[in-house]
């Protein structure tokens, strides 16, 4: 299981600067899968499906895992296909989540 699954999202107030120069670097290096980092402001992922059901259990899937976390990803679904662009916009850019259990 990649270390990321392992943490959980904590609100910020917006006083943590986005990341940026060797962390988002080192955020992708731990990212399983086909993510792209857009100019260091967000992450982008393309998830394919066999069928508009498929993507829609997916959907709804994110959207569960999401609600928890308390951290709202934008969500394009199609036909076959599902786009997730997360970034964190309290600070308008990307954070690394706190390990489980850190009490930030």
């Amino acid at each position: 299981m990649n270390e990321l699954a392992e943490r959980h999202c904590v609100p910020c107030k917006g006083r943590v600067p986005p990341l940026s120069g060797e962390p988002p670097a080192r955020l992708m290096r731990i990212l399983a899968g086909d993510w792209r980092l857009i100019g260091e402001h967000h992450l982008e992922k393309e998830y394919r499906f066999p069928d508009f059901r498929a993507a829609l259990s997916f959907t709804n899937r994110i959207g569960d895992l999401t609600e928890q976390q308390g951290h709202h990803p934008d969500i394009h679904l199609a036909w076959g296909k599902v786009g997730v662009t997360i970034w964190t916009h309290t600070t308008d850019g990307l954070q690394i989540p706190a390990p489980v259990g850190a009490g930030i």
